[in-house]
């Protein structure tokens, strides 16, 4: 891969990223999807894991941890979700 083809996948990660984050919002505040929902919490994880390859990339470390621990609480709430549909 050339750096030019790296720079571009990494300024599409952050755009993708950017737009999942939205949608999942949108979704939610228009009522189409619960906050609790798998969908919801995967389009946020897959969404802050496209901001941490970008602002990870170009050095902006606050944005960086910060969807770290979105990821996490996103995780956190999928496997609290799974762990109660298995009792």
């Amino acid at each position: 891969m050339t750096g030019e083809t790296i720079a571009l996948a990494i300024e599409a990660a952050g755009w993708i990223g950017a737009l999942l984050i939205l949608i999942a919002y949108l979704l939610v505040s228009a009522g189409r999807l619960s906050g609790q929902s798998v969908a919801f919490q995967a389009m946020n994880i897959v969404g802050a894991l496209g901001f941490v390859i970008n602002s990870g990339a170009h050095g902006a470390l606050p944005s960086t941890v910060l969807n770290v621990i979105w990821m996490g609480i996103g995780a956190v709430t999928l496997w609290r979700a799974r762990r109660a549909a298995t009792r």
